[in-house]
């Protein structure tokens, strides 16, 4: 179990696109989905009458694959192919 969370915890590299977002420094994937809930927020980008779907503004469309709204159950799969 220690394994699983040493590799959970494990700094990953950003893309360039994510990098945008979060910088550029390798992060934990849990320090990564905080930084963007902190990227959406100071945007404003979750969605006004449902909290759960967040609307992506140009970088975070480059991310989400070209999608305008995501939900934020979705988010960690976007991220996830923006991380080595």
């Amino acid at each position: 179990m220690a394994k699983a969370n040493a590799k959970f915890m494990a700094p990953l590299t950003p893309s360039a696109e994510l990098a945008a977002i979060v910088g550029s420094n390798p992060l934990p994937r849990t320090e990564v989905v905080k930084k963007m809930w902190d990227y959406i927020k100071k945007h404003n980008l979750q969605d006004a009458k449902n909290k759960r779907m967040i609307n992506a503004d140009d970088k975070l469309k480059v991310i989400f694959n070209g999608k305008a709204q995501i939900s934020m159950f979705e988010m960690s799969k976007y991220i996830s192919s923006h991380l080595k």
